[in-house]
């Protein structure tokens, strides 16, 4: 049969269709799609990495904002993400589909392409997961599983007093993407690429572990100053950040030159997926150039308190809060 009336023959035939598409080798699995269990091979003096995801229509998507393989390659490297923001190298993914009554076979093939298609650009493998109706709106349950050296992951607990503070890329961009949707309005291009498409910073990750060049780190999804905060927490410290030392993009400067309340949302916007990370070094950003764009932000400092400095030294009082689903 073709594969198309494959993906089309209920439950099975689609994951028939899914394992067809999941063709590669993968030297780590002992076993991949096809039983109960897949079985990874494990490497003597190396940690497995394991995080696991959920994403719901209607509270971390909406399907109006994006088309179904853009939601696959989201859903992949949201994941993916979070073994860069180990220091880690990702190998497995375990996918979960509730799919409703609603949604048909040609969306669910869209959104499985865009998935393995971010997963082929981080050679991950693709090694089981589940299917099933849902009777509400379209979830997808995620598990990835990278492997680091033995002792080397960079958790949150690192950050010492006069460290600086760094992150990666851009940040505001998702967020004010996001606004620009909500208010029925269509971003910049850039903008929605980087809401719909964030690019996982792996290369960067493992570059700073295998060089021990950061004391702390995770990746922004919920606000640089909420992720900021769980490392500062972790670690029982605090931090000064430099207000006009922010990183922002030029679609993002030109918002922000017409409304300055919108510099909030580059603190607390969330879902950028950049890494934010603490080290010892202040010359970081011109060692890690031109692989690398990595900006010093703040530093590390004694006590619990997060000040925001603004240029003329005033400290400045972010308005919104970082994103808690259950807040």
């Amino acid at each position: 049969m073709s594969t198309n009336k494959s993906a089309n023959r209920g439950e099975f035939g689609l994951i028939g269709w899914i394992q067809q598409q999941q063709n590669g080798d993968a030297t780590h699995l002992a076993l991949g799609i096809g039983d109960d269990c897949a079985i990874q091979q494990q490497l003597a003096q190396q940690d497995l990495l394991t995080s696991t995801d959920l994403l719901i229509e209607g509270v971390h998507f909406n399907r109006n904002w994006t088309n179904m393989f853009d939601l696959g390659r989201k859903a992949a490297a949201v994941n993916i993400s979070d073994i860069a923001a180990m220091g880690g190298t990702p190998q497995s993914i375990f996918l979960g589909i509730g799919k409703p009554k609603t949604t048909n076979s040609e969306d669910i093939k869209a959104f499985i392409s865009g998935f393995l298609a971010e997963c082929k650009q981080f050679e991950i493998t693709l090694a089981g997961g589940d299917t099933c109706s849902s009777n509400t709106e379209l979830m997808l349950s995620i598990t990835i599983q990278g492997t680091i050296d033995s002792g080397t992951a960079i958790c949150r607990t690192g950050a010492q007093v006069g460290d600086a503070i760094y992150v990666s890329g851009t940040i505001g961009d998702s967020a004010l993407a996001l606004q620009l949707f909500q208010q029925g309005q269509l971003p910049d291009p850039y903008l929605a690429q980087r809401f719909n498409t964030p690019t996982p910073r792996i290369e960067l990750g493992k570059k700073l572990a295998v060089n021990k060049l950061a004391t702390a780190m995770l990746d922004v999804s919920d606000g640089i100053l909420a992720d900021l905060g769980h490392i500062l927490s972790a670690s029982k410290v605090g931090a000064k950040l430099e207000l006009p030392a922010l990183p922002l993009s030029t679609p993002f400067q030109h918002a922000l030159a017409n409304n300055k309340d919108l510099i909030d949302l580059a603190l607390a916007g969330g879902e950028d997926y950049e890494l934010v990370f603490t080290s010892p070094l202040h010359n970081l950003a011109d060692q890690l150039q031109p692989d690398h764009k990595v900006v010093m932000i703040g530093t590390v400092t004694a006590g619990s308190d997060t000040i925001v400095r603004q240029a003329d030294g005033s400290i400045y009082h972010c308005q919104q809060g970082g994103f808690d689903h259950f807040a």
